[in-house]
């Protein structure tokens, strides 16, 4: 069994479960997945392992001359492309110079070092393969919460401020979301759902899209904007919805 600590409203978390739960069931056919209180729950299998298949499995990058926005696959054992910021405009969160493959792979390369210091909680400033700085995809709320210039009062991209990356949150919501989206409600505003039944990954997802009758928590979050030239996005913190 896994079970992971999560702050259900950091919509990162929420989604890095997910992605999670995707791995879990391509290494550990059949199993389930629920969120009880603050934590998630897979009802078999074992997170040191599947960090370390992920980590070992070929990452293959499908249009080398796309580096922004090329489709990625991670191969066997896992055999998954992701390709879902090519159709959900709305939640891709980097554009420029932004490497897709270059993030996840820097990503990647720290997740054994989440095992040890919470997983999720574990936060510090993430380096390339080449020793530079590499910035994260801003899907955690955490993050998102002090990057829009309108909070903080200056941009910390603009200043080229090195700032902590929270490493599994980040890998495992890029591959979340290739089957777990949120509703849009309007535009950029999503609502997600912590849904509370144990389910096999293809309910689970249209319950986190509160696509189908779920008891758990509704939260809604936005995908805003983190710069001045409305290139760039990042997760909001999530805030519970009441009164459905």
């Amino acid at each position: 069994m896994i079970r992971l600590d999560v702050d259900l409203t950091n919509p990162g978390q929420f989604f890095g479960c997910c992605g999670v739960f995707e791995l879990a069931q391509r290494l550990w056919p059949g199993v389930t997945a629920h969120f009880v209180d603050a934590q998630f729950v897979v009802s078999d299998g074992d997170l040191n392992d599947l960090v370390m298949r992920t980590v070992e499995a070929p990452l293959e990058v499908l249009e080398p001359g796309n580096q922004t926005s090329s489709a990625l696959r991670l191969a066997a054992p896992f055999d998954l492309r992701i390709d879902w910021w090519k159709v959900e405009r709305g939640l891709k969160t980097w554009a420029g110079r932004m490497s897709v493959d270059r993030i996840a792979m820097s990503l990647r390369r720290d997740l054994p070092n989440t095992l040890s210091k919470g997983f999720f909680d574990d936060g510090h400033v993430v380096i390339g393969a080449d020793g530079k700085k590499v910035e994260p995809y801003y899907f955690d709320g955490r993050r998102g919460a002090t990057a829009l210039p309108l909070d903080v009062g200056f941009s910390s991209d603009a200043l080229s401020l090195e700032t902590v990356a929270f490493s599994a949150t980040e890998f495992f919501t890029l591959f979340g979301l290739q089957r777990f989206r949120p509703s849009e409600v309007k535009l950029r505003v999503y609502q997600y759902r912590a849904w509370r039944a144990p389910l096999p990954v293809t309910l689970a997802a249209l319950a986190a899209a509160n696509s189908i009758p779920d008891d758990g928590p509704l939260l809604q979050f936005e995908s805003a904007f983190r710069t001045d030239q409305r290139k760039h996005k990042a997760f909001s913190p999530a805030v519970p919805v009441y009164g459905e």
